[in-house]
């Protein structure tokens, strides 16, 4: 599965957690990554703008918006 096929996958609104954007090998089964760089890199590009901001949900849950996400993937040139 290409990344273009896992965003078609996505919901069209609700919120992804950190692993379900850059994926995790070690999961069973492993979940493959919408945007393939790792966490550090992803967190950084937060933390710089380059990437949109989280969501606190609560004390220790942090999220992403699906429709950041994707606009995220379509500018990153992720779509056909």
């Amino acid at each position: 599965m290409n990344v273009t096929s896992s965003r078609s996958a996505l919901p069209e609104t609700g919120f992804l957690r950190i692993w379900q954007i850059v994926g995790n090998p070690k999961a069973e089964p492993p979940i493959l990554p919408l945007i393939p760089v790792c966490r550090s890199t992803f967190l950084n590009g937060v933390k710089s703008g380059k990437y949109p901001k989280p969501i606190k949900l609560g004390e220790r849950t942090t999220a992403w918006k699906v429709e950041d996400i994707r606009a995220l993937i379509s500018q990153l040139g992720g779509t056909q």
